[in-house]
């Protein structure tokens, strides 16, 4: 990280002096910073003089004394907090009082930090990410009693440094880690049910609602070592914040040594760094004579999947009631197949349900209920699998696992609005930069709507009776009022 962070300020022009307190670490990142200039330029990304200036602005430092000019000072040690406020209390007695010390830690309070030194005021948060000159966020964070105009030089500096800057309050996981809770907790709650694999979770996140990677993929990539403890500690902090709770699969595969890519093993298996991709059942084709009987919560669902069956060859039913012979289909939103069916009062062994939220081109996911008959099971795969796109078939589910995973993604980016952590335009930047998420989560609410991702909150939270699915009052008041989740207070 540090040596990331000096890479983009010599490439912003400002002259940079680094330290490290194990011997030869400065010398090595020193050498790999120029060998990027050097690179870039061979590449024709800059120009051969633009490398050599930038690589003559940084020098290492004999010891802390060199930073006795420094107009700014990140640290980038080791994520303690004895360790960066003893680092501060140094340079107290180094810098002059002028100079800003910015920390880039991840999870620790900047006002904790900030609190150990003589002058708070000139303390604040500058958490980038990692590798630091492609992922192009960065979140300033004030302490309680950080000076605002420390605020205004560190998002002016970053900006010129080419990073999107993000003001987040001092909360737990700040902005970036806060609004990926979503997706990492809602995927593991999702396999802990028993309703689909880790590879089904990631294969539906990925074809049907855009994301690059699923959680599971995300854990073993990053190191399930390295994520689980920030969910334990986010958990912790926010004192037992019930959006947040942890399931224990993710503490079983660390206690076994199952890390991920770094140990061979996660939740998926790795060879030679590449993933194994499990095999999966071909499905099975449905009889020719198969009929179908659909029902949507949203007529034009249920027009959509009357045409691609119809074009498939199968006869759809239009009556008000299934005969005894049809599979019924239940294109629902926010409730489990076992609730759709009752509600209807048809007979659950010919019935499922069907996810069309987000949409058929990429790919559908089929809901069993406890009682679904394996030939309407294999009647509804085969015959929505005939143009060869691919259907998922998942055990019963309150908001199958696309709607579900969204709508809490969705959720707790709204109660970040809410607390007033960032900005909308922050959140949906911060997120979309620094996760890789295909929309910002109040963009992706905006899209799907917010009276349906309120819906399918609802749905979750009759079907399971545990608060983490309540919505957040920043969703639900925009959702009866129409405005957009990106509105601010009072718009």
């Amino acid at each position: 990280m540090g040596r990331g962070i000096a890479q983009i300020a010599a490439s912003g022009g400002d002259d940079v002096v680094i330290w490290d307190a194990q011997a030869g670490a400065a010398e090595d990142a020193c050498q790999f910073i120029h060998s990027m200039f050097s690179r870039a330029a061979e590449k024709g990304r800059i120009s051969r003089s633009d490398a050599d200036a930038a690589a003559q602005r940084i020098r290492i430092a004999n010891g802390l004394e060199d930073f006795a000019s420094a107009e700014l000072v990140v640290e980038a040690i080791v994520e303690r907090l004895d360790a960066k406020r003893g680092l501060f209390q140094q340079l107290d007695g180094i810098v002059p009082d002028k100079t800003v010390l910015a920390t880039n830690t991840s999870s620790l309070s900047v006002t904790a930090i900030g609190a150990g030194t003589r002058n708070p005021e000139r303390v604040a948060g500058f958490h980038f990410f990692n590798p630091v000159p492609l992922m192009k966020v960065v979140e300033v964070i004030p302490g309680a009693r950080t000076a605002p105009a420390v605020v205004e030089a560190l998002c002016g500096l970053a900006e010129r440094w080419g990073h999107r800057a993000v003001r987040a309050s001092d909360t737990p996981g700040f902005l970036v880690n806060h609004a990926g809770r979503g997706l990492y907790t809602e995927g593991l709650r999702i396999v802990q049910e028993g309703v689909a694999s880790p590879e089904t979770v990631d294969a539906i996140l990925r074809q049907m609602a855009g994301f690059r990677m699923g959680p599971f993929e995300l854990l073993d990539l990053t190191g399930i070592d390295v994520s689980f403890p920030v969910m334990e500690q986010i958990y912790s902090q926010f004192y037992q914040e019930p959006r947040f709770r942890p399931t224990p699969l993710a503490a079983q595969r660390v206690s076994a040594g199952l890390l991920g890519r770094k140990s061979g093993e996660g939740f998926y298996k790795y060879e030679d760094g590449r993933k194994i991709e499990p095999a999966s059942a071909p499905s099975r084709p449905a009889p020719e004579n198969a009929r179908f009987w659909i029902d949507a919560d949203v007529p034009e669902h249920g027009v959509i999947l009357r045409d691609r069956l119809s074009q498939a060859g199968f006869s759809v039913e239009t009556g008000a009631k299934p005969s005894a012979e049809a599979t019924c289909l239940l294109a629902t939103i926010g409730v489990d197949a076992s609730t759709a069916v009752s509600s209807r009062g048809l007979n659950p062994a010919r019935c499922l349900a069907v996810d069309m939220l987000f949409g058929v081109d990429s790919g559908l996911t089929l809901m069993t209920n406890p009682a679904t008959a394996e030939s309407a099971r294999i009647a509804a795969h085969g015959a929505l699998s005939v143009d060869g796109k691919p259907v998922f078939v998942i055990s019963d589910s309150a908001g199958f696992v696309a709607q579900r995973v969204v709508a809490m993604i969705v959720n707790i980016a709204c109660d970040i609005a809410q607390q007033k952590i960032a900005s909308p335009q922050d959140i949906d930047d911060a997120v979309t930069l620094g996760l890789g998420y295909p929309k910002g989560p109040l963009a992706l609410g905006d899209q799907i709507g917010a009276p349906r991702i309120l819906n399918i909150l609802e749905g979750l939270q009759s079907c399971y009776g545990d608060p983490r699915y309540r919505p957040s009052p920043w969703l639900r008041r925009r959702a009866q009022l129409g405005l957009s989740l990106r509105s601010g207070e009072g718009a």
